[in-house]
């Protein structure tokens, strides 16, 4: 039996929960490390800096179009696999991006998960395995 083809993971966090997500990808690094990650400027860098061995593919900082980055590439279908760690609490200047990339995860059927719950629900699944 053939091993699954690696997937297309994008890593997004609001600013209060870039730490958050750090931690989670460490705490499943094992999963991840056969899989193509993406993440946005500032987020990929927090993470790099936790998880060394990872390699990340950064796009541009959310604000500065990174989020839009990794929407497009749901658009041309290039992402399997959204963990978009938001702060709702938090006003946020590009808002209209990220719901902007929200709605191309849906529009595209794209598992999303905004939570470290969620996130660990899709770990847990064996999608990522």
């Amino acid at each position: 039996m053939s091993k699954p083809k690696p997937k297309s993971i994008a890593l997004i966090a609001h600013d209060l929960k870039k730490k958050i997500l750090a931690t989670w990808v460490f705490n499943n690094q094992t999963k991840l490390k056969r899989h193509k990650i993406f993440a946005t400027a500032t987020t990929g860098g927090i993470i790099q800096e936790r998880c060394p061995q990872l390699q990340i593919n950064v796009t541009k900082s959310g604000p500065l179009g990174g989020d839009q980055q990794i929407g497009a590439m749901i658009a041309e279908e290039q992402i399997d696999l959204l963990i978009f760690f938001t702060d709702p609490l938090s006003p946020h200047p590009h808002d209209v991006d990220v719901k902007a990339l929200s709605r191309l995860a849906v529009v595209y059927d794209v598992p999303m998960a905004c939570s470290g719950a969620t996130a660990d629900l899709i770990a847990a699944s064996g999608y990522l395995d």
